[in-house]
C-alpha cells in the first residue's frame, strides 16, 4: 500500500528504477513522481490544504481519504470469492484510515467488482446489490467503528423497480447510517465502455449531502468530462466532490490531472479523484466495434489518485499500478475565500446560459452564427 506522503523510497530520490514495473511509466510509479525527480521539488504543494485564518469563523479542517485497488483474485474465480477478496483486501487499509482519523473516504468505482463492463456479458450483473446490501452492510459497520462517512460507489440492484440495475454511490453516515445515494449521470459511449449494455443515465439529479464534517457530492467517473455535471453539484452547494472512476490509460490518461483542477478552480471546491489500478483480463475475448482485433483485457487503469483545490493547487499522485490510501487535511473555509477573491458566481450569467441551452433544446434551434457578407457562400 502506498502512502501519502508522495516522496520516493529513501535513498533513491531522483533515481529510476534499474527494472520499470509493469504500468510505470518512464520507470517512476506515476506522472508526478517522474516530475518530481526531475524538476523543482518547489513545484508540488503538501498534503494540505490550508486557508487564511478568519475573525468570525473557526477554522474547519476535515481529513479526507481515497482508497485505489487492483482485483484481488483472477476474474475467472467464482463470483462470491472475488467478492469476498476485494473486500478482505480493502478492509485493511480501511482501517488504516479510520486509525489516521480519516474523516471522509470515498472507494473507487464499483470497488466490489472487476470493471467487467467491457465485456458485454450479462453474467456480471450478479454483483449488483441493493443499497442496503452486504457491501453497504460491511462498510456501515467500519463507518460507525471510525466515525467515518464513507463514499461507496457500487452495482445497485433497485429491487422496488423491475431489479434496474444503476451505477450508483451509497454516502454511509459517520454513524452508520444511509444518508442517500446517486446514480452516474452520464454514460460513455467510447471504446470498451460497454456500460450502457448494463445500466442508463441516472435519475438522481446533482443531490449534495451534508455530513457531519461537510457537504459533499460524487460526479462518478465518465461526468467529469461535462462541465456542467461539475456546475451542478457547486451550485448546489458541494464543498467536496468525489470523482470515483475506472479508466484507462491509452485513452484518459493525458485529461486526468487536468479535468479535476478544473472543476475545483471554476466551482470553487475541493475535488477528490480516484482511479483503480491494474489490468484486468476476462474469461472470454471481446470486441468494441472500433476496429480492433478481440481482445481479453480492458488496458491499463492507472491509478494517480488525487486531491484538487478550489485555489489551483493539487497534490501528487498515487501510483500508476500500486494500491493506495491518500490523505489529505483541507480547510473547508478554502472554498468561501476563493469565492469571494474571484467572485465567479457574482459574475456568472446564469440566465444568459440557461436561455441558450433552452433554446439549444428546441427542435428548430438556430446557432447564433454572424457571417461575413463578402465571404461567398459555398454550394
Amino acid at each position: 500500500m502506498a502512502s501519502s506522503n508522495g516522496k520516493p523510497v529513501p535513498g533513491e530520490e531522483g533515481k529510476t528504477p534499474a527494472v520499470a514495473a509493469e504500468g510505470s511509466i518512464g520507470g517512476y510509479e506515476s506522472l508526478h513522481r517522474l516530475l518530481e525527480a526531475n524538476l523543482s521539488p518547489e513545484l508540488f504543494k503538501a498534503f494540505r490544504f490550508s486557508a487564511d485564518k478568519e475573525f468570525l469563523r473557526q477554522a474547519r479542517v476535515v481529513r479526507v481519504g481515497l482508497i485505489q485497488n487492483s482485483i484481488a483474485v483472477p476474474t475467472t474465480c467464482h463470483f462470491a470469492d472475488q467478492k469476498k477478496a476485494i473486500m478482505e483486501k480493502i478492509k485493511p487499509i480501511i482501517d488504516a484510515a479510520g486509525a489516521s482519523g480519516v474523516n471522509i473516504l470515498c472507494l473507487q468505482e464499483a470497488w466490489t467488482m472487476p470493471f467487467a463492463f467491457c465485456t458485454r456479458e450479462k453474467r456480471w450483473c450478479e454483483f449488483a446489490e441493493p443499497v442496503d446490501g452486504e457491501s453497504t452492510q460491511f462498510l456501515q459497520e467500519l463507518a460507525q467503528k471510525y466515525n467515518m462517512v464513507i463514499v461507496s460507489p457500487m452495482l445497485e440492484r433497485d429491487v422496488n423497480h423491475g431489479e434496474t440495475v444503476w451505477n450508483t454511490a451509497v454516502v454511509i453516515g459517520n454513524s452508520g447510517n444511509i444518508i442517500g445515494i446517486h446514480r452516474k449521470n452520464h454514460i460513455p459511449r467510447v471504446g470498451d465502455f460497454n456500460e450502457s449494455t448494463y445500466y442508463m443515465e441516472g435519475d438522481t439529479g446533482h443531490p449534495v449531502f451534508e455530513t457531519a464534517y461537510g457537504k459533499i457530492a460524487v460526479n462518478i467517473c465518465y461526468g467529469r468530462h461535462h462541465p456542467l455535471n461539475w456546475l451542478a453539484f457547486g451550485l448546489n452547494g458541494a464543498e467536496i466532490v468525489f470523482n470515483p472512476s475506472a479508466t484507462v490509460g491509452e485513452l484518459s490518461e493525458p485529461m486526468w490531472p487536468i479535468e479535476a483542477r478544473n472543476a475545483a478552480i471554476a466551482n470553487t471546491y475541493f475535488v477528490g479523484s480516484i482511479n483503480r489500478v491494474g489490468t484486468e483480463v476476462f474469461p472470454n475475448p471481446f470486441t468494441s466495434g472500433d476496429g480492433k482485433p478481440q481482445h481479453a483485457d480492458f488496458g491499463h487503469f492507472y491509478g494517480s489518485s488525487h486531491f484538487s483545490a478550489p485555489d489551483a493547487s493539487c497534490t501528487p499522485s498515487l501510483s500508476r499500478y500500486r494500491d493506495g490510501l491518500m490523505i489529505s487535511d483541507m480547510d473547508l473555509n478554502l472554498c468561501r475565500q476563493i469565492k469571494d477573491k474571484w467572485a465567479f458566481r457574482m459574475t456568472a450569467r446564469y440566465g444568459m446560459y440557461a436561455s441558450l441551452l433552452s433554446e439549444y433544446l428546441k427542435p428548430d434551434f438556430k446557432p447564433q452564427v454572424i457571417s461575413d457578407p463578402l465571404i461567398k457562400k459555398r454550394s
